[in-house]
């Protein structure tokens, strides 16, 4: 900070001691910034090389890697944007400028903000005419800054009247009857537990926590309160859970895999295991919703997943986990589940080996397994991930064309 003009020094020498520290402090500012900033450019390619490799480490040391990265990532810009910030109050102090339009040192040019948001357009009140001779103004244009804003949690009591009357004839009284809640005789209201279902199941944040976050906003809810209002809503959801179990096992081919996810446990952090099972028709050009079945145990042992799918017969694409080998039986009921072999295992190890190893063989692997991907996806047709692709015989025409031009 500058010292006021009356506090200066009167001594030549000391107003330049003064102002070499000055710079000094801006050259190392500076310094720490730029060296900040490779880091920071260093961080990201990594970042983005790490999640465009699909087929290198198991997805989940990799997602923790990259956690690990983006943590340390985001504590480098912000240490690099205090230094620029640092940096240009002293060149302020210097007396030199920046245009006021362009982004601060050190940061890149913002994209625009999503189109899908609303916009709420505020005028900001025009001269009725000119400051400088008063004549009158006409309007060449507009500049429009967007600025990205959130209404942060509103709690509210919403409060239901229902009004009683009597008859003057029969003297019968009638109300209104009660409004709906989701869980009887409880006070939460659908937006609340849905806040709480999805902070828990979708984010993995403890009750503990939501209820400590609700408390720091006025809002007393205990943690056997809101793991009360959890338990009722899965039992209320358990249909909808069952059809989508029974719309997921009814298909022809599932997509099945599993991972590890942190459970808390007394005193510790235990491993617990999801199973996830996928149906998604639309590479197939397949008209049914896509859709997943999960479940989870604190073990990986091959009883889940044969329980799991006890009802299913069809095609099975997982990895070759030996506790899905039960499911493969000629004499399983209801009967037996035709095994696929995963392109995405079965290339990882040979791209390791081609990655990391350079084997001529494995890069030669790699290369050929590429082709049939390139094939696939001529023949299934090539489309957005939301959009579906060619029908069966679509497919199988281009498949035979192919041949042919092979031939």
């Amino acid at each position: 900070m500058t010292a006021a003009p009356n506090t200066l020094p009167d001594d030549i020498d000391a107003l330049r001691a003064a102002l070499a520290a000055e710079q000094l402090a801006r050259r190392e500012a500076e310094a720490r910034a730029s060296g900040a900033e490779a880091m920071v450019a260093h961080l990201k390619l990594l970042i983005a090389r790490l999640k465009r490799d699909k087929y290198g480490a198991s997805s989940e040391r990799g997602r923790k890697l990259i956690d690990q990265l983006e943590l340390e990532l985001g504590e480098l810009v912000s240490a690099a944007s205090e230094d620029a910030a640092q940096a240009e109050k002293a060149a302020d102090q210097q007396g030199r400028t920046r245009r006021p339009d362009s982004p601060p040192r050190g940061q890149p040019v913002r994209a625009p903000l999503p189109a899908h948001l609303p916009r709420e357009r505020v005028v900001v009140p025009s001269p009725t005419a000119c400051p400088c001779c008063g004549g009158k103004l006409s309007k060449l244009g507009e500049d429009v800054t967007e600025t990205l804003e959130v209404e942060p949690i509103r709690w509210r009591v919403i409060q239901t009247v229902r009004e009683k009357f009597s008859c003057r004839s029969c003297e019968t009284i009638t109300q209104p009857p009660a409004p709906f809640h989701p869980i009887a005789c409880g006070r939460a209201g659908p937006n609340l537990l849905a806040m709480i279902l999805e902070a828990k199941f979708g984010q993995h944040l403890p009750l503990n926590r939501q209820s400590d976050t609700y408390a720091r906003q006025g809002i007393e809810l205990s943690v056997s309160t809101i793991a009360d209002w959890v338990g009722a809503c899965t039992a209320n959801l358990a249909p909808l859970n069952a059809m989508i179990d029974e719309h997921v096992q009814a298909a022809e081919r599932l997509h099945g895999d599993d991972t590890t996810v942190p459970v808390l446990a007394r005193g510790k952090t235990i491993t617990g295991r999801v199973w996830t099972y996928v149906r998604d028709d639309r590479p197939f050009g397949g008209p049914a919703p896509p859709a997943a079945m999960f479940r989870y145990s604190r073990d990986r042992t091959a009883e889940h997943p044969n329980r799991h799918l006890a009802g299913y017969a069809g095609i099975l694409q997982a990895d070759a986990y030996a506790g899905y080998n039960a499911l493969y039986e000629a004499d399983r009921q209801p009967g037996p589940i035709t095994e696929a072999t995963c392109w995405a295992h079965s290339r990882r190890k040979l791209f390791e080996l081609a990655e990391l190893s350079r084997a001529p063989l494995a890069i030669e692997a790699v290369r050929r397994i590429d082709a049939i991907f390139d094939a696939e996806r001529a023949i299934n047709g090539f489309a957005p991930r939301d959009a579906p692709g060619r029908p069966p015989a679509a497919r199988r025409t281009a498949g035979h064309r192919a041949r042919r031009l092979d031939a």
